[in-house]
């Protein structure tokens, strides 16, 4: 899972790099805190030193690493300011993408809507936490396009990452997952219904189930926590 919707033509040492550290970031299989060397990622990928600098760099612009001088590079621990900041702007952007999907959405993505949903609900039956939120992303990924604003999920996906950390965290049981699944189904009833109004609200309302999660991570993981 990267922020890219597409990948480009030609991917680079540093693309692989990226895309590899990401995922691991954000499926939270690099834990908040771990120390990560330039050395030791290049020796596993069979790169030079370069295009993991450059990866590195990368995930430090998004806030999931902490570069430090003469010190060892760690993944960033989570930030309350750096979440409410992330979750402000990808609310912004995605209100007007569900908006503009429930007034001209391109119906060409309705098929692929309908199979994730049928794909959520067969992950949740399998209580499969990890294929959930895969196919959550996929998801979100999708409205973009059917909105005709596909440019607009690389922001999302870029502050969603923040989220998703936490999601790793709490997004382990069924019943969580069903509340989730039950959103995107009211979510997509009113896109299909062509009903702005009940989108939008059905997503603020959808975004807004983390903000008591977030509190309660907070009390229980304080360690992953940079204050």
């Amino acid at each position: 899972m990267t922020p890219s919707i597409e990948a480009p033509a030609r991917r680079t040492g540093s693309d692989h790099v990226f895309d590899a550290l990401f995922g691991q970031i954000v499926r939270l299989e690099l834990l908040p805190g771990t120390k990560i060397s330039e050395t030791e990622v290049a020796k596993t990928f069979g790169f030079s030193r370069q295009p993991v600098r450059e990866a590195f760099t990368r995930l430090a612009g998004l806030n999931l690493l902490l570069l430090r001088p003469q010190r060892a590079t760690i993944v960033r621990p989570f930030s309350r300011d750096v979440i409410a900041n992330a979750r402000f702007v990808r609310t912004a952007i995605e209100l007007e993408v569900i908006r503009a999907a429930a007034e001209h959405r391109d119906r060409a993505l309705d098929p692929a809507l309908r199979a994730n949903m049928r794909a959520q609900s067969d992950a949740i039956a399998r209580e499969d936490a990890a294929g959930f939120h895969d196919l959550d992303y996929q998801f979100h990924q999708l409205l973009c396009r059917a909105a005709r604003k596909a440019f607009a999920f690389d922001i999302i996906a870029a502050n969603k990452a923040h989220v998703d950390r936490l999601c790793m965290l709490s997004l382990t049981g069924k019943t969580a997952m069903e509340a989730l699944y039950a959103d995107h189904e009211a979510l997509l009833g009113a896109l299909f219904d062509g009903d702005p109004d009940t989108a939008t609200r059905v997503l603020r309302s959808h975004l807004d189930r983390l903000t008591p999660t977030i509190e309660a991570l907070y009390t229980t993981h304080r360690d992953y926590f940079d204050a």
